[in-house]
């Protein structure tokens, strides 16, 4: 029985946290490397690279919601050592993966022009982002096959398999950016734009090399087709019933934010810089916060699974308070890093300005991110409790933050800055919700089925 101060349960927390903070820190890094090096070179360049690197985040968000349905199942498996049933799970995910990814790849190779004028009417960043989109999709083919793979092993509390690969691949990714930068491209920032993109899609590839050689080698889950047989059929259905409304509430939260970036864009080209560097300096800060989070729900899953019912509400408990915890350490160093940032950063004096208010909005905004991460995208998933997310953010982020976002840009025309503060009151807002939910405890389920004695 997990105890309150049972030292063991918080050995295991960080064993699973601490890698999964720095993947989701390598992860953050990766999506925002050729960000800050672009910056370099132009102002231009970085807004533009920016913007076009939206429409990966919306790919990201169907790999989070898949990886998520992945894991759900794939955790409670786990505690009851049903591995078989695992790598079941696993080929159906690669499956649903590699569908998105294709798609994603021909809409980013065939219609850059047409992703990029969604977010922006400038000319240049059109270009500019245009040509990033179409080198870095072939990057996409590679994405959704290892992110499964990530999911899965990190659910079986193997953690730093990820975070060791996405090292390499990060260090690698920088090395590749540097050449380009600054040996073949230094003064032409369309071709270092693209170069910037081949050298993202090199190290996805390596990165689904490493898979693969683990796979074979050591791993206990296998690239395979899926079966087809009753099994499977049980499997996908249970596979969809969770997966579709976390899928639901990752698309529904990423394309709200996607449209805001998208309103940010048309206000003004400097405010579209500062959220740049913004956007990126908070995702680096909530590393912890997403390790808490998915490193959390790995382990109440496999208490759930296991039927360890006590167990799993006492470890949400826990938790909840390290979220709390965490989220403000994340606040804290957003305003510590603020000098660094803008040291680091080349940006005209107004866009220096919005960045400044920026930085002192994300800090708060952390806190409250932290905890709804950890509840809504956590706890609440490990027990199959996905639809209470989707709804939640269908009448936040659509209901409320879009149109007043729409209203204070374009009808009312507030400062920037205070723009920016209305668009990130969507955590504030489902804060009080979500902790009212969790306090019900619906989301204590064990979901697994008993294929022992179908096979």
């Amino acid at each position: 029985m997990v105890a309150p101060n049972d030292n063991h349960f918080n050995r295991e927390l960080i064993r699973l946290v601490i890698p999964i903070a720095l993947q989701n820190l390598i992860t953050a890094a990766v999506m925002s490397v050729d960000i800050v090096m672009l910056g370099v070179i132009s102002q231009s360049a970085m807004s533009a690279v920016s913007l076009a690197g939206q429409v990966t985040f919306v790919l990201t968000l169907f790999y989070m919601g898949l990886a998520t349905g992945a894991s759900i199942l794939s955790a409670q498996y786990w505690g009851k050592k049903d591995v078989k049933t695992i790598q079941r799970v696993f080929s159906i995910a690669c499956l649903f993966s590699v569908s998105v990814s294709l798609f994603f790849f021909g809409l980013s190779l065939f219609f850059p022009d047409l992703l990029m004028r969604f977010f922006t009417d400038d000319e240049e960043l059109i270009r500019y982002g245009s040509g990033f989109l179409q080198v870095v999709s072939f990057s996409y083919l590679a994405m959704g096959i290892s992110q499964m793979y990530f999911s899965v092993v990190r659910s079986m509390e193997n953690a730093s398999l990820s975070a060791w690969i996405s090292s390499v691949c990060l260090v690698l990714n920088i090395l590749f950016n540097f050449l380009c930068i600054f040996v073949l491209f230094p003064d032409m920032p369309e071709k270092a734009i693209q170069a910037v993109g081949l050298a993202t899609v090199c190290a996805r590839f390596i990165e689904l090399s490493c898979c693969i050689v683990h796979s074979v080698t050591r791993g206990k889950i296998k690239f395979q087709l899926p079966v087809r047989d009753g099994i499977q059929r049980k499997l996908l259905q249970d596979y969809l019933k969770y997966t579709m409304p976390v899928q639901g509430n990752y698309i529904v939260w990423g394309c709200a934010l996607t449209a805001t970036a998208a309103i940010i864009g048309h206000v003004s080209a400097d405010l579209v810089a500062a959220n740049s560097v913004a956007a990126v300096v908070k995702n680096l800060a909530i590393v912890l916060c997403g390790g808490i989070a998915s490193g959390g729900s790995v382990l109440i899953g496999k208490y759930l699974g296991n039927g360890e019912i006590e167990i799993a509400k006492r470890a949400g408990n826990r938790i909840s308070l390290f979220a709390l915890v965490f989220g403000g350490l994340a606040g804290i160093t957003i305003l510590l890093l603020k000098p660094l940032v803008f040291y680091m950063v080349n940006l005209n004096d107004s866009a220096q300005g919005y960045l400044n208010g920026m930085l002192y909005i994300c800090a708060y905004y952390c806190i409250a991110k932290s905890i709804n991460s950890t509840t809504i995208g956590g706890i609440f998933c490990a027990g199959g409790d996905s639809k209470f997310g989707f709804w939640c953010d269908t009448v936040v982020m659509w209901g409320i933050i879009l149109p007043l976002g729409y209203l204070c840009a374009f009808v009312w025309q507030v400062p920037p800055i205070i723009l920016y503060a209305v668009i990130c009151l969507d955590e504030i807002i489902k804060l009080p919700v979500a902790l009212i939910r969790y306090r019900q405890y619906k989301w204590i389920k064990n979901i697994t089925r008993d294929f022992a004695d179908a096979r």
